[in-house]
């Protein structure tokens, strides 16, 4: 990999963080309006909702999160295909 292409690689994954991290901004403020409606006795299908929202939310960031490890191991110069392709499969049978 070239300096240019290390470049490119580390800003994609800056902005992969950063996107990451908003989406988990969004879900603690989900987690975090759902306690206050706990808190104020609200209707069971309306928390509901907004449990069910919060899970689709945190779903996204962890795909998200598993995307960067894919596209960590594709980079990965040191590895031929067949190790690759292995790496890739072991990250989807562990975590998902």
């Amino acid at each position: 990999m070239n300096d240019q292409t290390t470049a490119v690689v580390s800003a994609d994954l800056q902005d992969q963080q950063q996107a990451m991290l908003k989406r988990l901004a969004r879900v603690e403020g989900q987690v975090r309006g759902i306690q206050a409606m706990i808190r104020r006795g609200e209707d069971c299908e309306a928390i509901a909702q907004q449990f069910s929202a919060a899970r689709s939310a945190l779903d996204k960031a962890y795909r998200l999160m598993l995307t960067c490890l894919i596209e960590e191991a594709l980079h990965d110069q040191a590895q031929d295909t067949s190790e690759t392709l292995e790496r890739v499969r072991g990250i989807f049978t562990k975590y998902t």
